[in-house]
């Protein structure tokens, strides 16, 4: 194999790799919005996106764990959030994209932490 085609491959290869590695947010329901409201369980600082994990009581008094995607960490540091930017046992109103499958999960959309509005209020 010559070089050309060896780079050629090794640049494919690359392409395919980073379009596999950012994932679509088609699994949310972008024309829905849903609110919720709990305790934060864990703030996630992690490229490429961060994530949320928050307690939620349900009506039986069950606590159900919601996941909700957000942005980058970079694109967060331009809107002045930190990796402090949340904790756990903060409280938190989130309203969110649900999940299309009804699972307990989203994508951010805004939020309101130990009464402080966060995101794109």
């Amino acid at each position: 194999m010559n070089f050309s085609k060896v780079l050629m491959l090794g640049a494919t290869l690359a392409i395919a790799a980073a379009a596999e590695a950012h994932h679509s947010f088609a699994m949310f329901d972008n024309e829905k919005e849903q609110t919720i409201e709990g305790e934060v369980k864990e703030f996630q600082w992690t490229n490429p996106h961060i994530w949320i994990q928050i307690n939620v009581a349900g009506a039986d008094g069950k606590v159900v764990e919601y996941s909700i995607e957000g942005s980058s960490p970079n694109g967060l540091r331009r809107q002045g959030w930190t990796r402090n930017t949340m904790k756990p046992g903060d409280k938190i109103v989130m309203t969110m994209h649900p999940l299309k499958d009804g699972s307990p999960g989203g994508s951010f959309v805004r939020a309101v932490v130990n009464g402080e509005p966060i995101g794109r209020n």
